[in-house]
């Protein structure tokens, strides 16, 4: 049976996809992983998408898989193609859904303005609760304001600035048409620069896992990695 590790975004945690994980058991051997800092982890000194990657290597040596298939979620798509280019013989195939691209200042900027964690807690204090608890005993505020830092990094330096073309394992790129954080432009520009790439667009999905539709992504997911 394939292996199918499934990577979380920034600010979440490996606990978002026990309902994905529930309806793709049997048709593949399943795993998760939280990144450092995420989900009660170890806090690194900085968050990096370097240093994530590293943290999915490292999870694969302790599991000893030579190499896996990936679904990434938003910035666990980034991660997986990083992991890939620097990385490739660990990586089968990759599948990532609402993953950002386009990284300059000014794009860093606007998205880091949306995590103020004082303005959520004040303004939105059921999310600040959900993010406490994902991420206890760790400060969640720690965890929100270390993630707008690398968002700045990568805004000054891309981590993968036009690289896509060096990744070769077949990579299907997807965005939900909704989605108001990933632009259909930035998706298609990266899906054309791939060379093994397919594209998917899911209609009616927005950003947040919380509101993709599970059962149509487990569906997608096992087509794509069962071909």
């Amino acid at each position: 049976m394939q292996h199918l590790l499934l990577l979380h975004g920034a600010i979440g945690a490996k606990e978002q996809f026990d309902t994905l994980v529930q309806q793709l058991e049997g048709k593949f051997t399943m795993h998760t992983m939280n990144f450092s800092g995420h989900g009660g982890t170890v806090m690194p000194g900085s968050f990096s998408i370097k240093g994530f990657a590293k943290d999915v290597a490292d999870f694969l040596a302790a599991k000893n898989l030579q190499s896996i298939n990936i679904f990434g979620y938003s910035m666990g798509g980034y991660v997986a193609l990083y992991l890939a280019k620097e990385h490739p013989q660990l990586v089968d195939r990759i599948f990532t859904l609402a993953t950002k691209f386009e990284w300059t200042p000014d794009i860093a900027a606007k998205e880091t303005r949306m995590l103020d964690p004082d303005k959520i807690a004040e303004k939105i204090p059921a999310f600040a609760n959900t993010l406490e608890k994902r991420h206890y005993p760790n400060d969640w505020k720690t965890v929100m304001t270390a993630t707008a830092e690398m968002m700045i990094n990568m805004g000054n330096e891309n981590p993968l600035p036009g690289d896509f073309k060096d990744i070769g394992i077949p990579v299907r790129i997807s965005i939900g048409d909704s989605d108001a954080m990933v632009t259909l432009e930035e998706t298609i520009a990266v899906y054309r620069q791939l060379p093994n790439a397919s594209l998917m667009v899911f209609p009616g999905t927005h950003h947040p896992i919380e509101k993709v539709d599970v059962t149509v992504l487990a569906i997608a997911l096992e087509n794509f990695f069962k071909l």
